[in-house]
C-alpha cells in the first residue's frame, strides 16, 4: 500500500515538473509575477520612471588611435627664452657684504615651453599669448624632429591667443573642426608636450561648454574638459573623435600645478576669427563703448527699483568714451544692443567686441524707470599693454 503510493507521488511531481518546463519553455508570460495590490491609503507611494525594455547599445571604440595619428604631426613644441634681470634687495646686508654691487640687475636667461598647432601650409602656428609672452627668441620642435627659428605673427592678450610662423616645406596641417557642434559628453583628445617629456596625447570629454567669469581672459568662453591638461600643454590642441581641431588648450585649474581634471580650451569658433585678424594686420579690431559694467545682482535690483533681473548696470563711464558722448550715464542698466537682448556682462563685452568701430549701435538702457534709445558711434577698443 506505502509503495503504491509513493509511486503515485512520484508520478504526480514528475508529471507536474515536466508541464512547468513546458509552460516555462514556451509560455514564459503565464509565469510572470502578478501586478501588486493597491496602494494602501496614507502610505506613501515612490514613483519612478523606468524604460520598458533595455535601450540598444551601440558598438564600444575600442581606439582612439586613428584620430590621434591624423593630429598628432600638426602638434608641435614652443621652446622661449627671454632676458630678465634680477635686482637683490637694498637692504640685504650679507648681500652686500661679500658682493657689492657687482651682481647688482645681473641679466639671466629663463626657458619656458608650451605647445602649438600648424595651422596652415604657409607655417601659421596657433599657440597662446602667455607661452611667449615678452619671449627674446622663439623656436619650434615639429613632430618628424625638425627644429626651427619661429617669429611672432601677433599676439592677442585678450583672448589669450598668438600667430607664429615658419618657414619650412611639407608641413603637417590640422583639420579644424566645429566647435559648435560639441555636445557635452563628446569624447575629445588633449595634445601636447607636457613638462617636455615629449608628444603626449590625454583623452576625456567635454564636461562644460560656454565657460566665463573665470578671470583668466576678457573675452571667455571655455570648452571645459577633463582630459588631462598639465605645465607644457599650453597652446596645444583639443581634437574630436576625428581628429579635428575643436579648441586650443589654454588654462587648468589646480592649486598643486598638476592635472585634477578640470581644463579649459579656446574654442575654434573663436580662434579662426582671432587667428584670421592676426594674419591679416598683427592686431584684432574689436568694438568700444568706454563703459565700467557690471552684473545686476539682487542686491542692485533693489537699490535701483529694478523692475528686472537681467542686464548689465553701467557702474562708470570713460571721459570722452563713445558711451559717454552718445549721452550714456552711470547707473543706466543696458537692456539691449541692436535688438539683441543683454543679460550678463561677459555676453555685453561679446556683443560690443563683434561691432565695427565708426558703426552706429542702437543702444536701448533703463534709467530711472523707463526706457530711453541711444545711438553710441562704435569707437576701437584700446590693445591692452603687455605685461613684463
Amino acid at each position: 500500500m506505502l509503495r503504491r503510493l509513493w509511486l503515485l507521488f512520484a508520478q504526480a511531481s514528475t508529471v507536474g515538473l515536466a508541464i512547468l518546463f513546458i509552460v516555462a519553455t514556451l509560455k514564459p508570460d503565464w509565469l510572470r509575477r502578478a501586478p501588486l495590490p493597491a496602494a494602501t491609503p496614507g502610505v506613501r507611494e515612490v514613483s519612478i520612471q523606468q524604460v520598458a525594455s533595455a535601450p540598444a547599445r551601440g558598438g564600444a571604440v575600442n581606439s582612439y588611435a586613428d584620430a590621434a595619428r591624423r593630429a598628432m604631426p600638426a602638434v608641435v613644441s614652443v621652446y622661449t627664452t627671454k632676458e630678465i634681470r634680477r635686482t637683490p634687495s637694498m637692504d640685504d646686508p650679507l648681500f652686500e657684504r661679500f658682493f657689492g654691487d657687482r651682481l647688482r640687475g645681473q641679466a639671466e636667461r629663463v626657458s619656458s615651453l608650451g605647445s602649438g598647432v600648424i595651422a596652415s601650409a604657409d607655417g601659421y602656428i596657433l599657440t597662446n599669448h602667455h607661452v611667449v609672452q615678452a619671449a627674446d627668441e622663439i623656436s619650434v620642435a615639429l613632430a618628424d624632429g625638425r627644429r626651427m627659428d619661429a617669429r611672432l605673427i601677433g599676439a592677442d592678450p585678450e583672448t589669450d591667443l598668438a600667430v607664429l610662423r615658419i618657414d619650412a616645406p611639407r608641413l603637417p596641417v590640422i583639420t579644424f573642426g566645429r566647435a559648435d557642434a560639441l555636445s557635452v559628453g563628446d569624447v575629445v583628445l588633449a595634445i601636447g608636450n607636457p613638462f617636455d617629456v615629449g608628444q603626449t596625447v590625454t583623452m576625456g570629454i567635454v564636461s562644460a561648454l560656454g565657460r566665463n567669469n573665470l578671470g583668466v581672459n576678457r573675452f571667455e568662453n571655455f570648452i571645459q574638459t577633463d582630459a588631462a591638461i598639465n605645465q607644457g600643454n599650453s597652446g596645444g590642441a583639443l581634437v574630436d573623435a576625428s581628429g579635428n581641431l575643436v579648441g586650443i588648450n589654454s588654462v587648468i585649474y589646480s592649486r598643486s600645478g598638476g592635472s585634477i581634471g578640470i581644463g579649459f580650451a579656446i574654442p575654434t569658433t573663436i580662434v579662426t576669427q582671432v587667428m584670421e585678424q592676426l594674419i591679416r594686420s598683427g592686431k584684432v579690431v574689436r568694438g568700444y563703448f568706454g563703459i565700467e559694467p557690471v552684473d545686476i545682482t539682487p542686491e542692485l535690483v533693489d537699490a535701483l527699483k529694478l523692475a528686472r533681473n537681467e542686464g548689465v548696470v553701467v557702474r562708470g563711464v570713460q571721459r570722452n568714451a563713445p558711451a559717454g558722448k552718445a549721452g550714456m550715464e552711470p547707473g543706466d542698466v543696458i537692456v539691449s544692443i541692436n535688438g539683441l537682448d543683454v543679460r550678463d556682462t561677459p555676453g555685453m563685452l561679446n556683443q560690443i567686441a563683434q561691432l565695427a568701430p565708426g558703426s552706429v549701435a542702437k543702444v536701448k538702457v533703463l534709467r530711472a524707470g523707463r526706457e530711453v534709445d541711444l545711438d553710441v558711434t562704435v569707437g576701437e577698443r584700446p590693445i591692452p599693454q603687455e605685461r613684463k
